[in-house]
């Protein structure tokens, strides 16, 4: 099974700008569901797509599901374009929903919503939900689903996830069985770079065990130009 981010999208970039200058609104227009890729986004799902062409045959996927955001359905058409992998999109891995904290800046929400700072920082942020948004643990649930599906539905397939950069995580949460403390410690220590590979490979038991993590090779090998951009996360650090 693998997990590759969606490319650098035009809100990846404007959230990093916002963040930079200190100013409480990222000023994206669109819903988050359908923010597009930026033009180094769609190099990036294009250099994806060379290095899946490449791919021994016997190691290509079979089947490929999809966010349904846009920014994840446009890397994954740009990947996977002629190569006939069957795709199908899945709301179960779409972004963490943010609720009253969509479209600010960390900034911004420590200004305009101090208490919910407050909370957040009490809380921490695995458990923390903001109003009208998810939690990590809320996220994690409906990956628990999809997980449970896909061992149904495909057993013994290679299965493609395109998703955002708090699926990875959660993933390697979920499939490793990681403690709280261990998954907030990776997401201290590594930004999910954009169209980054994360693989797992089931062992003799069919136990899925880590191959690589957060790689983004199959990228410099391509010529694409890696990108480490956040997703609008508002997190009131």
């Amino acid at each position: 099974m693998w997990i590759i981010r969606h490319g650098e999208s035009t809100a990846n970039v404007a959230a990093t700008q916002a963040e930079s200058s200190g100013v409480d609104l990222i000023g994206v227009t669109h819903r988050d569901a359908d923010v597009p890729l930026s033009p180094t986004g769609e190099e990036q799902a294009r250099a994806t797509g060379r290095w899946l062409a490449e791919l021994p045959a016997g190691r290509r996927p079979d089947v490929a599901v999809v966010s349904p955001y846009l920014r994840a359905v446009r890397t994954a058409e740009l990947a996977l374009h002629g190569n006939g992998v069957p795709v199908s999109r899945d709301e179960r891995l779409r972004d963490r929903e943010l609720g009253i904290l969509d479209g600010l800046t960390g900034h911004g929400v420590r200004r305009r919503f101090p208490d919910e700072a407050e909370r957040r920082a009490r809380l921490g942020k695995f458990y923390y939900r903001p109003p009208g948004g998810e939690s990590w643990t809320d996220v994690a649930l409906r990956l628990r689903t999809l997980l449970g599906d896909l061992r149904r539905d495909h057993a013994g397939e290679r299965v493609l996830l395109f998703g955002h950069d708090a699926l990875v995580f959660l993933l390697r949460y979920l499939v490793e069985g990681l403690t709280e403390q261990e998954l907030m410690a990776l997401t201290q220590e590594h930004v999910i770079a954009n169209c980054s590979v994360t693989d797992w490979s089931a062992d003799a038991r069919g136990r899925l065990t880590l191959g690589g993590f957060n790689e983004v090779g199959h990228l410099h090998r391509q010529g694409a130009q890696p990108t480490k951009e956040d997703e609008i996360h508002a997190e009131p650090v």
